[in-house]
C-alpha cells in the first residue's frame, strides 16, 4: 500500500477527521466541508492517515510541505558519517624519511574521523624476523595515540602483519571541525580584502603541491620497495645458475 499522501479530489471517502493548519482538531467532518475550508483558507487538503476509520486529513501548504521535507532529508545527508578504513603499507626495514611521510598520512586520517588499517609486508627472510614488524607498529601507535588508539591489535596474516588503528573523535566530529574551520577562514579571508583572498589561495595552492609531491615520494617509495622485493626473490635463481 502506498503511503504517499493523497490531496483533494483524490480522496474518496464521506467523512474524515480533520486537522487544522496549526494542528488543531476540527474533529469529524464531511468531507464537502473539509474541501470548502481547504478553498477559504487556500491550503490543499491532505490525507495523512489513510488506515484510520475515518480518515485523517490535514489542511496544509502541500508544496511549501514537499520543498521542507526535502531540505530536512538533504540535511540529514549532509550530517551523515560514513565510516572510512584507509590503508597504509609499510615494510619492516622502512626509511626514517618513508616511516615520517607515511606517519604524516596516518595522522591525517585519524584527524579526519576515519579508521586506518596498518600492514606490515614481509618478504623473504623477512618472514622469519615477525618481532621487527611488531617493533614497528608498537612505535606507530605510540606516536600517534593523542589522535587514535589500538582498535584491533597487531595479529599475523600470512606474509603480513596487520593492526588497525580507531580515531578518538567521531567522523561527524571531524566533518563539523572541518567545516567550522572552513567557515572561518572565508569569514576572515572575507573581512581583509581581495588581497588577503588572493594570498590565501596562493597558500592553498601551495598546500596541494606539497600534497602532490609526497604522493609521489611515497608512490616513487612503493616502486623501489617492489623492485627490491623482485630482486630478492629473483637473486636465489641467479645463485643457483652461477653455482
Amino acid at each position: 500500500m502506498s503511503t504517499e499522501p493523497r490531496i483533494n479530489d483524490r480522496i474518496r471517502v464521506p467523512e474524515v477527521r480533520l486537522v487544522g493548519p496549526s494542528g488543531e482538531q476540527v474533529g469529524i467532518v464531511p468531507l464537502a466541508k473539509a474541501l470548502e475550508l481547504a478553498q477559504e483558507y487556500d491550503l490543499d487538503l491532505v490525507e495523512v492517515a489513510a488506515t484510520a476509520r475515518p480518515p485523517v486529513c490535514k489542511l496544509m501548504d502541500y508544496g511549501k510541505f514537499k520543498y521542507e521535507s526535502a531540505m530536512k532529508a538533504r540535511e540529514a545527508r549532509k550530517n551523515q558519517a560514513h565510516t572510512v578504513i584507509k590503508e597504509m603499507k609499510l615494510r619492516p626495514k622502512i626509511d626514517p624519511h618513508d616511516y615520517d611521510t607515511k606517519k604524516g598520512h596516518v595522522v591525517r586520517f585519524l584527524k579526519q574521523g576515519d579508521k586506518v588499517k596498518i600492514t606490515i609486508m614481509f618478504r623473504g627472510r623477512e618472514q622469519s624476523r615477525p618481532e621487527l614488524g611488531f617493533r614497528l607498529l608498537q612505535r606507530l601507535a605510540e606516536d600517534v595515540q593523542e589522535l587514535g588508539f589500538v582498535e584491533s591489535a597487531a595479529k599475523q596474516d600470512g606474509r603480513n602483519m596487520i593492526m588497525v588503528l580507531g580515531p578518538h573523535k567521531k567522523k561527524t566530529e571531524a566533518m563539523a571541525e572541518a567545516r567550522a574551520a572552513a567557515d572561518a577562514r572565508k569569514a576572515e579571508r572575507l573581512g581583509r580584502g581581495p588581497a588577503a583572498e588572493q594570498a590565501d589561495d596562493e597558500v592553498e595552492a601551495d598546500e596541494v603541491e606539497v600534497d602532490e609531491t609526497e604522493a609521489a615520494e611515497v608512490e616513487q617509495v612503493e616502486e623501489t620497495e617492489t623492485a627490491a622485493e623482485t630482486a630478492e626473490v629473483e637473486q636465489p635463481a641467479e645463485t643457483a645458475q652461477d653455482a
